[in-house]
Parts: structure tokens; C-alpha cells; sequence
């Protein structure tokens, strides 16, 4: 017994052996990367071909971008300057902050091509920096959506309070805003503008309060922007809404609202706005833009010389690597 038992046991150990071999050799393989791999080999013919292949597609694309953004209609007109009456054109931070005098002013916009509705309506400010760290950070997200019942407000300084009492909506994003106001008068018909629906849906719905109210609001001694109605609701004040989602660049457009009728070739619009915005403290710039839209969005002509740029390029290198081959084939 003693010896079929010894036997039996070595018998064990010779089949554990190569178990415990293999498992070791394929570690190995796996730790030291001998497992199988393709190993393409760059001919020349695959060169060329591949570089073809990417001109021949990123050549169309590239001119059917630019073909959308030609088709958008954009009219831009800077009145922050225009807009200040002679006697302050050496003083401009004095006129903007002088309520005594009118922030009227028209401004009279041609329609140089014809523009399909919906027309968009935005506001353009240059060397505004919205992206400044403390800047972006000043604001309360739980309380732009739960209101007085959040208590914490410290991220809002310097605008957190005014007076002794809380402020609704705080921080410096909701202080410094945008009020320079537009109406649009086409002959003797003042055109209508649609304010709803400026604002992204999710930030509507989720992020302002529809039971919040300002409260407090520009209380101060020192004013930054605009004000607010008390009586509405944070989430229908879609102008606060489309503001607090700060720009990334210090030149940004912000929607200010839509023209849902057409407007014909050699239309003059007459533009009469309140130049309230102080931009003038910090050598900042105002423009009001009319824009169409294509199925890629508004002007942007980077996109389609990218891509032509690109597939140009790929097909330039291609004829230069098949002279090559030709002239000294592999």
C-alpha cells in the first residue's frame, strides 16, 4: 500500500509539472508582448493610396461645409462707440454712468441679402473675460435652484448679500447682467422678437428654480447690470439663464432673441436700443448680430478650410511621394 501510495503521488507530481510549465511559459508571453500582431508593411503603393483616399474625402467635405456657412446670412453692427454723444466721446465711463442722460439710440441695419426666418438676435462682446477664475466661480448653483431655503452662499462673494439680507440670485455672474435692450422696426411695422425658448431646455428644467424668485437683487449702492422682475420665477427668466452659462473666450455672442418672419434684399431695419452695459470701464466692445442658421449652425468658415486644408495637403504629399517612387522605384 505504502508504495502504490508513493507511486501514485509521484505520478501527481509529473502531470502537475508541464501544467504549472505551460501556465508560466504563456505569463510569460503575455508580460513580455510575444503574443501574435499585425505587422502591416508601408509600401509605397499603400503610401500613396491611403493619402488619395484621404484627399478624395476630406476635399468634398471640406467645400460642403464652407458651401452651409457661405449660405448663413450674418449682419454685425459695433455701437458702442457710435452710440455716445459727442460731448463724452472723451468721457465715456463718465455717460454710461450718468443716469440723468438717455441711453437711446438708433441704429439703422441693411439687409444686404435675403434672410429666411427664424432670424436670431444676438449680442456680441469683445475683451469681456467671463472666464476669469473668481469670476466663474462667484455664483450658487443649489440656490439658484432651491432659492432662500440654501444658506450657504459663500462661493458668491463678493455679491452674496446686501444690507444685512441675502441675495437672489448671488454672485458676480448674475450682478453683471447683460442689459442693453433692442426693438426692431422694418418701414412702419415694428418687428416682433421671441424671447421664449433662448435658453437650453435641461438648464430650464434642472437648474433654476421654478418656486425662486429674486430677492435682494441690485439693492447696492454699486449697480453691475441689469435687474430683475421679482414676480418671475428664476427658471422663466431665460435672459439670466442664457448669461449665468459663462463663455469660454473673451469674444462670445449670447442669444438675445428670435425674428420669425422673413426679412427681403434692401430691407432697412431700424435698430432703436437702450446702450445701458458698461463696457467702456474695461475697453470692451458691443455688437448686435442677425444671423440665419444652415443644418451646421451659424457663420463659421474654419471647419470647411480645415478640411480642405487637410485633404490639399494629403493629395500635394501623395504626388510628391509617386514622383518619388517613380523616379527611384523600391
Amino acid at each position: 500500500m505504502e508504495v502504490d501510495g508513493s507511486a501514485s503521488t509521484v505520478s501527481r507530481g509529473a502531470q502537475s509539472i508541464p501544467l504549472q510549465s505551460r501556465r508560466q511559459r504563456a505569463f510569460y508571453q503575455f508580460a513580455q508582448q510575444s503574443l501574435p500582431a499585425c505587422k502591416p508593411v508601408l509600401t509605397p503603393a499603400w503610401v500613396i493610396t491611403t493619402f488619395l483616399l484621404v484627399g478624395a474625402i476630406f476635399i468634398p467635405v471640406g467645400l460642403i461645409t464652407l458651401h452651409a456657412s457661405q449660405n448663413v446670412v450674418e449682419i454685425v453692427d459695433q455701437y458702442d462707440t457710435e452710440c455716445v454723444p459727442e460731448a463724452f466721446k472723451s468721457n465715456k465711463v463718465a455717460y454710461i454712468k450718468d443716469n440723468l442722460i438717455s441711453k437711446n439710440c438708433s441704429r439703422y441695419l441693411k439687409v444686404y441679402k435675403h434672410m429666411k426666418a427664424p432670424i436670431y438676435i444676438y449680442y456680441q462682446l469683445d475683451n469681456y473675460y467671463q472666464n476669469h477664475r473668481r469670476y466663474v466661480k462667484s455664483r450658487s448653483d443649489q440656490q439658484l435652484l432651491h432659492g432662500l431655503g440654501y444658506n450657504d452662499t459663500s462661493s458668491c462673494k463678493p455679491e452674496e448679500s446686501k444690507n444685512g439680507l441675502p441675495t437672489v440670485p448671488c454672485g458676480l455672474i448674475a450682478w453683471s447682467l447683460f442689459n442693453d435692450t433692442y426693438t426692431f422696426i422694418r418701414g412702419r411695422t415694428e418687428l416682433k422678437v421671441n424671447r421664449k425658448n433662448i435658453a437650453w431646455k435641461s438648464d430650464r428644467d434642472h437648474k433654476f428654480g421654478k418656486h425662486v424668485y429674486p430677492f435682494n437683487f441690485q439693492n447696492g449702492t454699486l449697480i453691475g447690470g441689469g435687474k430683475l422682475d421679482p414676480r418671475i420665477p428664476l427658471s422663466d427668466q431665460e435672459d439670466l439663464i442664457v448669461w449665468m452659462r459663462t463663455a469660454a473666450l473673451p469674444s462670445f455672442r449670447k442669444l438675445y432673441g428670435r425674428i420669425e418672419e422673413d426679412l427681403d434684399a434692401d430691407d432697412v431695419l431700424v435698430v432703436n436700443l437702450t446702450n445701458n452695459y458698461n463696457t467702456y470701464s474695461f475697453g470692451g466692445k458691443k455688437k448686435i448680430v442677425l444671423s440665419t442658421s444652415s443644418w451646421l449652425g451659424g457663420k463659421n468658415n474654419f471647419l470647411g478650410l480645415a478640411y480642405t486644408f487637410v485633404g490639399s495637403t494629403s493629395i500635394f504629399i501623395s504626388v510628391v511621394f509617386l514622383l518619388l517612387h517613380m523616379k527611384n522605384p523600391r
